[in-house]
């Protein structure tokens, strides 16, 4: 899946009327932190805190245009995706019906429904929910929004676009895996600018299919996913993205579920800024790496700001959440 940069400057267009660019800033007390010159893209500053905001709106004005008399979608989701797709199909008019798993974060379920969705729970994660929502698609004549598609990595690769614009040149931007089109975004913007920045994927060590999945050649599921980092709690990994950052990922971490929480306090101290568990994720692997990136130029991807009150007081109190 490769983009033109003209393809990705008309996404941009689009993307510019229904939000503004998020920020990038180089923090100097991560800079301290890590020896390294460390770009953050802010990605929680956007209209649902979270990145996948751009994909619905690309996708959402294909549907529009390829099939007009389609009255709605249905999808699945930990939260961000929905709370997306619901706030761009009802602004276009059209039916949201948002599947989560059963024990979804609370606040993410409060959000989707206030953009709009009908949401349903299902099963006990995110694969088994969205198997429930693509069967039901067809019997209630909706499109069935996969977790991955090309207009969603073209809306996506929109903040890539304007992240490498904006910042110097980056030696390398971690950027965390659930289903694959954020990774895949950053690579589709890099390439089409014609960079060499190492694009580095970032998982769970309890939700690693994508990790064992490159390194096995083939996509490897696993038989849990059982992470408080909602945004990588996938057990399937999608074979449309595996084929890209597979061969086109410098590399793939994983970090724990303590390194995660001490990222996210990291955040808060260093910058103020609420990271939810997979938008902190990119600076938990840069922190692992911090020996081989010092001196150099690194860009981490805040995907998202999400989290329930109740977990993000019990990570800034030094504790990690359970699942």
């Amino acid at each position: 899946m490769q983009f033109t940069l003209d393809e990705l400057e008309e996404a941009a267009e689009l993307v510019r009327r229904h939000m503004e660019p998020t920020p990038q800033y180089a923090w100097p007390q991560l800079a301290a932190r890590t020896g390294a010159e460390v770009w953050v893209k802010h990605e929680n500053h956007g209209p649902i805190g979270a990145f996948k905001a751009r994909g619905a709106i690309t996708l959402i004005d294909w549907l529009r245009r390829t099939q007009p008399d389609c009255p709605g979608i249905i999808t699945a989701t930990r939260g961000n995706h929905g709370q997306a797709q619901a706030r761009a199909a009802t602004r276009a008019g059209l039916r949201a019906v948002v599947y989560v798993p059963h024990g979804n974060s609370v606040e993410k379920n409060a959000a989707m429904r206030a953009f709009g969705a009908d949401l349903r729970e299902f099963g006990e994660d995110f694969d088994t929910a969205k198997d429930e929502a693509m069967r039901l698609a067809k019997e209630e004549g909706l499109f069935p929004v996969p977790p991955f598609h090309r207009e969603l990595v073209r809306g996506v690769a929109t903040y890539a676009l304007e992240f490498f614009r904006a910042a110097p040149p980056l030696d390398a931007v971690y950027v965390p895996i659930g289903c694959g089109s954020g990774i895949c975004g950053v690579i589709a913007a890099r390439d089409a600018l014609g960079l060499s920045t190492e694009v580095v994927g970032v998982v769970s060590t309890e939700a690693a299919c994508a990790k064992l999945s490159v390194e096995a050649g083939r996509p490897v599921e696993t038989n849990s996913a059982r992470t408080f980092a909602d945004g990588m709690a996938v057990r399937v990994p999608v074979k449309e993205a595996l084929d890209i950052y597979g061969p086109c990922a410098a590399r793939i971490l994983a970090v724990s579920e303590d390194e995660v929480a001490e990222a996210m306090r990291i955040y808060f101290a260093d910058t103020h800024n609420t990271a939810e568990g997979a938008g902190a994720a990119p600076l938990a692997a840069l922190l692992q790496e911090r020996e081989a990136m010092r001196g150099r130029r690194a860009g981490v991807v805040l995907t998202g700001g999400n989290i329930d009150t109740d977990r993000f007081a019990a990570v800034l109190s030094g504790r990690t959440p359970a699942p």
